[in-house]
């Protein structure tokens, strides 16, 4: 049995998108050969949205190994919030200590909280132990460099300096490289030519059927975020906002809006509920779609509830819909993680994406949904998004094909991260 070191600042119960890989793997690592302990932060120190009820999804014999970070009471006054820098020292010194008592076969990085990723070097280094790097977002990038400063986040020119100076460090020993976009890859192929040697893997993360049984499990005690009501089409997004949506949104709006104009019957009894779409803190979310509803003479339709609620509330809530809504991003690498359970809640989906988004791919590969495309003409977004209503109107399942799905289900994904792995250890094997 190989041994798999796993780092990964957030796990549940924290609700965060970049622990989902690793949370969906875990069952499956030891039936691949591999066993698998992770180093954590403790929840305390971590201030994401939790949710108790992803504790059981975990297996109970997993090791899961949890370090301080520094209170961000005193570390926000110097403006440092990152939980990677304030746990850094901390992962640090437990990942010394286990790479001291016990032998691992290989250090697998996979989160957002990218400077945590430079230790990989440094256990290369001291212990031996080659190291992968899951890519599930690009680490330093150009993209909001020329964008407004309204439309940038937080500390960009900090954090923008910060990562162009650390990325490089840890891609200059990094055994393998995972990631879920071939764009990611591509970029770092092109910055680190030594990489194009290295093994490299585009992998989505999985749909987890279990997820559904927990939610059903406990679905008394899960409420809902949005207004029901039985006179309306309520329509349902849950995820994040933001500036790269902005072009998504103004496609689903600007065909919603005609679509009232032209079917009023069809289109004006929906009400449009986006659950969760800022990281900020409780009750201190600014809203980036409500203002675009309201550009468009929208705001009757159209409700933006910003604080972020528990993943099995989720769950519940895209359950008790009428349909489901995504909105992705206006870069073509951007792959829409929030997919697969989408798809698995078996409701009407209607997407807004890229046409070249890996996503696009997948919902056309299924038969998930019915798809917009970003900066489509107005008329054929339309005609679209009328199929969709009136497909609503219908009560029938949606007709995906669930054998094309199978290849995205978390044991598949898990496998092909294995394979990886195997691949890795091979590369780094001493001849005799």
């Amino acid at each position: 049995m190989k041994r798999l070191l796993i780092i990964s600042p957030h796990f549940p119960p924290a609700n965060t998108a970049d622990m989902q890989r690793v949370r969906m793997s875990l069952p499956y690592f030891a039936n691949l050969g591999w066993e698998a302990e992770v180093i954590t932060v403790a929840p305390t120190y971590d201030d994401v949205v939790k949710d108790e009820l992803l504790l059981a999804s975990v297996p109970a014999n997993i090791k899961i190994h949890q370090v301080k970070a520094l209170t961000k009471k005193w570390t926000s006054k110097l403006g440092l919030g990152s939980l990677a820098l304030r746990s850094l020292w901390y992962f640090r010194k437990k990942g010394n200590q286990l790479l001291k008592q016990q032998r691992f076969d290989l250090i697998y990085f996979s989160t957002t909280e990218f400077p945590i990723c430079i230790l990989g070097s440094y256990w290369k280094k001291r212990f031996g132990t080659p190291y992968v790097i899951d890519m599930q977002d690009p680490w330093h990038t150009d993209y909001y460099k020329n964008k407004p400063k309204s439309e940038r986040p937080k500390k960009y020119w900090f954090s923008y300096r910060l990562h162009k100076y650390l990325e490089p460090k840890a891609m200059q020993h990094v055994d393998g490289l995972i990631s879920v976009s071939e764009n990611y890859i591509q970029t770092l192929h092109l910055r680190y030519p030594q990489l194009q040697t290295k093994p490299a893997a585009v992998i989505t993360f999985g749909a987890f059927d279990k997820d559904f049984e927990i939610a059903q499990q406990n679905s008394k005690q899960l409420g809902l975020a949005f207004r029901q009501t039985t006179n309306k089409i309520n329509l349902i997004y849950i995820g994040r906002g933001g500036f790269d949506m902005k072009p998504a949104l103004q496609t689903l709006f600007g065909a919603f809006k005609q679509g009232i104009a032209l079917q009023p019957d069809l289109f004006g009894k929906v009400q449009f509920h986006f659950i969760g779409t800022s990281y900020a803190p409780k009750g201190k979310g600014v809203p980036t779609i409500a203002p675009i509803a309201e550009e468009l003479g929208l705001s009757d339709y159209i409700t933006e509830y910003t604080d972020r609620i528990g993943f099995y509330q989720s769950l519940k809530n895209m359950q008790q819909a009428d349909g489901l809504v995504i909105i992705g991003s206006d870069q073509a690498a951007y792959t829409a993680s929030k997919l697969y359970p989408y798809i698995l809640a078996k409701k009407p989906l209607l997407a807004t994406l890229h046409p070249e988004s890996s996503a696009t791919k997948i919902m056309k590969d299924c038969h998930a949904g019915h798809l917009l495309y970003i900066n489509q003409t107005l008329d054929a977004a339309t005609q679209t998004m009328a199929a969709y209503l009136e497909f609503i109107h219908q009560h029938v399942p949606p007709p995906t094909r669930w054998e094309a799905f199978e290849t995205f289900t978390a044991a598949h994904t898990t496998q092909k991260q294995v394979e990886l792995f195997n691949e890795v250890i091979k590369n780094n094997a001493v001849p005799l």
